[in-house]
């Protein structure tokens, strides 16, 4: 069972570093965007406040740890336990503006982007909570499916046989023939033996057993006499 759980390291090492470098822009971000005009307000670098804490800084830390644990687990279970965790704080990222009113008092936590443009709003939206979010959901769900479809553990090592190496020889069992009517009586039963051509390794012909046709002659003369 032990070894159905192991996985190697490598199989979630590059989503869990995407991870950890998407949970360090998550959790920095509203700290020092505001150094090139790329903020929520208050627009100030290093300013905190309880609406960062919970929609950015512990949404970050958490995908920081999902891709951490994807980075150095060598079990299944903890590997699948960190894509799990990033996926739902990737998801915080999207949908925790939009809830936040619920216990917030009705007013949205987390601030206005600062930007004079249109478009440099919609880049700070996305940048800082829903195209993030996006990206950390798509990567831990592919280390996801990368764990759990693939089969995991060491398969045990068989040994083949050298390919010069000739297989063992099989050889049928004696067989001996009953008497007939045409037998006289008092004369020695012969035995018939029958021996399979061996299995070789190459592609050599079988061997033909040798008769000795003088002893054949001599035993014949007997049952005359």
């Amino acid at each position: 069972m032990a070894g159905m759980l192991q996985m190697r390291r490598s199989r979630g090492a590059f989503s869990g570093f995407l991870l950890i470098l998407l949970g360090l822009w998550g959790a920095l971000i509203p700290f020092i965007g505001p150094y090139f005009h790329y903020a929520y307000s208050p627009d100030k670098a290093w300013t905190y406040n309880t609406g960062r804490l919970w929609l950015e800084i512990l949404p970050g830390a958490a995908v920081f740890v999902g891709g951490f644990l994807l980075m150095v687990a060598r079990g299944r279970h903890t590997a699948l336990f960190g894509a799990l965790l990033a996926a739902a704080a990737g998801g915080w990222f999207v949908l925790g503006t939009l809830l936040s009113p619920l216990w917030n008092n009705h007013v949205p936590m987390g601030g206005a982007p600062v930007a004079s443009t249109q478009y440099m709003r919609i880049m700070e939206q996305l940048g800082f909570f829903y195209a993030l979010g996006a990206v950390v959901i798509f990567v831990a769900a592919t280390a996801l499916g990368r764990i759990a479809s693939v089969a995991s553990g060491i398969a045990p090592v068989v040994d083949e046989p050298a390919a010069d190496e000739p297989l063992p020889r099989r050889t049928a069992p004696v067989r001996t023939v009953p008497p007939t009517d045409s037998t006289p009586a008092g004369a020695t039963r012969v035995s018939e033996t029958r021996e399979e051509p061996a299995v070789r390794g190459d592609d050599s012909p079988p061997e033909t057993p040798m008769v000795n046709t003088r002893d054949a002659r001599d035993e014949d003369t007997q049952t005359i006499s």
